[in-house]
C-alpha cells in the first residue's frame, strides 16, 4: 500500500463509496488495472482536446464529457454521485499529482475539467 492509498483509506475508508471500491477492484489484475486507468486518461485526454478547440466548460461536448466521466467512474471505481464528482473536480486542481498527470495532456487541462465539473453538478 503506497502512502497515498494509506491516505485514501484513512480518511474516506468507513464510506460506502470507498467500501464499493474496495470491493469492486479487490480482484482487478495489473492489467486490469493497466486499462482502467488508461481508459480514465483517456476521458482526460478528450477534455484536453476539448479545451484545445475552444470549447467553454459549460459547451455541450464538455458537459458531455462529464457525465462520461461519472459515468466511467461508477463503472469502474465506485458510484459517482454529484457530491463526490465535485470533490473529485477539486482534488484535481488541489492534488499536484492529480493536477500533474491530468495536465500531461495540455496544460490547464485539471482547472478545465473542475470548471466543467462545478457547471454540471449545478444543476
Amino acid at each position: 500500500m503506497t502512502n497515498y492509498d494509506f491516505l485514501v483509506k484513512q480518511r474516506w475508508g468507513e464510506t460506502q463509496a470507498y467500501k464499493e471500491y474496495s470491493k469492486k477492484t479487490l480482484k482487478y489484475s495489473k492489467d486490469k488495472w493497466d486499462e482502467v486507468n488508461s481508459g480514465l486518461n483517456a476521458v482526460f485526454s478528450k477534455f484536453a482536446e476539448c479545451m484545445k478547440n475552444e470549447r467553454a466548460a459549460s459547451s455541450k461536448e464538455a458537459q458531455s464529457l462529464v457525465e462520461k466521466l461519472r459515468n466511467y467512474i461508477s463503472e469502474n471505481y465506485y458510484t459517482c454521485t454529484n457530491e463526490i464528482l465535485a470533490g473529485l473536480g477539486q482534488i484535481y486542481v488541489a492534488d499536484e499529482r492529480f493536477k500533474r498527470n491530468i495536465d500531461k495532456n495540455a496544460e490547464g487541462t485539471a482547472e478545465f475539467v473542475l470548471k466543467a465539473i462545478e457547471i454540471f453538478c449545478s444543476k
